[in-house]
């Protein structure tokens, strides 16, 4: 390595980093930052520029697990948990039922009913044949919710202290027990803590660390040097005595790029023209949506584990919507509780009025198809392209904000084989796949229910979307005694495949010099 022709191309970050640490130094982005007082990803890029002229090396990688605290931790740590009050109440109320104590607490009673399932395995309290709920074993408390108060504490002293994150290393037998049932992932909102794991990356330099070093002081050169003349510094003066960075004449000029649609734009026009040209109508809706038509109206249940597979962002304020439509909400209601008119049975649990009313960001374009249903022709088709919101994790195939193209056919005569017919259209001329299959699946407002599958040659077999008949407590309900085929399809995923890309987030890249869009 050429010391002196290196030290020329030196960013100010880097040299800092080679005069401030010995040889044998072990570093990370972290430390870098700390050390040498550096902006948040100052230490990451340092290194990673570092690394690629060959000054450092990555020598290992560690993963660790960390908790941070949620707003809703906060909360509990402050006016008590949701367990808490409800043993708390139980204690000073015994002999009440379960909806009773929600409304004594002023609590959903899906919350009421998740705390109560804790407290009933931990043995604190117990319902007898009557649903009457009474405490249990009262010497079980303190070793329940003493390591969740310490995890409180923790969490907050740690939100005080701006890092915000709790390292489970620094937790006790007792609290990381604890913490298991009170973290997660995706959909943190509604628990106390956020499961946050970090994977640090250590580096140390290779051979040339001391030439360079002494190249960089026989130059004068600290890392201090101004990086440009300023109009500010040329009226103040204040460029005078300061040391300034060489200008390398040898870096190449950005390329100009001039503007153009976005791929992914047109793949979306295209995908509308081909189903308006199949005589759809297209429709769409608000982003904020009711509980009500994004689960409700679908037969989703309110306190069941199906409605799970939706982590969902709530609004703040206003948290709910003033009123539902009638009498879609009677409907509704009846069919989750005995059925209604829909020939079936119900889920048989008393219907939240309240909560349905709860706004969140859409999960799911089925949203607006049942929005659709009480004004559909009969027959009739329609589709969107809906811009959907789901806590998720980032990947290749996965996003966070995410698009949907979602349709509904009506008809007497729709059934099964006109539902894989459009989903055979979709996988083979929309997405362009070669390889395609159709599997049963399960969704609580269709029945059947089928799920297709798409082959990418580097991600291999991945979903491309959900569908089926939508079932009589949805369409019975809204005003529909037709058969009703329905499909929410990830666009996104399509597209993939159609555009020869296999990360999502290449659809979405900002950049007109993004290598991988420019060849579209």
């Amino acid at each position: 390595m050429d010391a002196q022709a290196v030290i020329k191309n030196l960013h100010p970050l880097e040299v800092k980093v080679i005069l401030s640490y010995p040889q044998k130094a072990e570093l990370t982005a972290e430390g870098v930052e700390k050390t040498l007082s550096l902006k948040s990803g100052n230490g990451n890029q340092a290194l990673s520029w570092l690394c690629a002229k060959g000054v450092v090396g990555e020598t290992r990688r560690e993963k660790a697990v960390y908790y941070e605290i949620t707003a809703t931790g906060l909360d509990w740590k402050q006016n008590g948990s949701p367990e808490e009050k409800i043993a708390a109440f139980v204690g000073r109320n015994p002999g009440k039922t379960l909806p009773e104590i929600a409304s004594g607490l002023n609590i959903d009673n899906r919350d009421a009913g998740r705390a109560f399932g804790q407290l009933s395995q931990a043995g604190i309290l117990a319902m007898d044949g009557e649903k009457r709920v009474a405490s249990g074993d009262g010497a079980k408390k303190d070793g329940y919710f003493a390591p969740i108060k310490s995890l409180l504490e923790k969490g907050a002293d740690a939100a005080s202290a701006g890092n915000g994150l709790v390292a489970e290393n620094a937790l006790s037998d007792a609290e990381k027990a604890a913490v298991k049932g009170l973290s997660k992932k995706r959909g943190a909102g509604d628990s106390p803590f956020r499961t946050v794991e970090k994977e640090t990356v250590f580096f140390a330099f290779t051979g040339e660390h001391a030439a360079l070093a002494a190249a960089l002081k026989a130059a004068g050169i600290s890392g201090d040097e101004a990086g440009e003349l300023t109009r500010e510094m040329l009226e103040s003066g204040s460029w005078k005595g300061k040391t300034f960075r060489a200008y390398n004449i040898n870096v190449p000029p950005a390329r100009l790029v001039i503007g153009r649609t976005n791929p992914y734009a047109s793949f979306l026009e295209g995908v509308k023209d081909k189903l308006a040209s199949l005589g759809f109508e297209e429709f769409d809706g608000s982003l904020v949506e009711t509980e009500f038509w994004n689960s409700d109206a679908l037969f989703m249940p309110q306190f069941h584990a199906a409605r799970d597979i939706h982590d969902v962002y709530h609004i703040k304020d206003p948290a709910r919507a003033a009123s539902i439509e009638e009498p879609h909400l009677s409907n509704v209601a009846a069919a989750h509780e005995n059925g209604g008119n829909t020939g079936s049975r119900g889920w048989n649990y008393a219907f939240d009025r309240d909560f349905t009313k709860r706004l969140i960001l859409r999960s799911q374009g089925t949203a607006i198809s049942a929005r659709t249903l009480p004004h559909a022709n009969i027959p009739g088709k329609y589709f969107g392209i809906v811009r959907c919101f789901r806590y998720d994790k980032v990947d290749a195939t996965h996003l966070s904000d995410f698009y949907q193209t979602e349709g509904i056919v009506l008809g007497e005569e729709v059934n099964l084989r006109t539902l894989l017919g459009f989903l055979k259209m979709f996988a083979e001329e929309v997405a362009g796949a070669k390889e395609v299959k159709y599997v049963p699946g399960y969704f609580p407002f269709t029945e059947p229910s089928v799920e297709v599958h798409i082959k990418h040659p580097v991600l291999g077999w991945f979903e491309m979307g959900g569908s089926g008949i939508f079932r009589p407590e949805v369409t019975a309900s809204l005003g529909v005694n037709v058969p009703v085929a329905a499909w929410g399809i990830g666009i996104d995923r399509m597209a993939l495949l159609a555009l020869g890309l296999s990360d999502l987030r290449e659809l979405f890249s900002y950049s007109l010099e993004d290598v991988r869009l420019r060849r579209l």
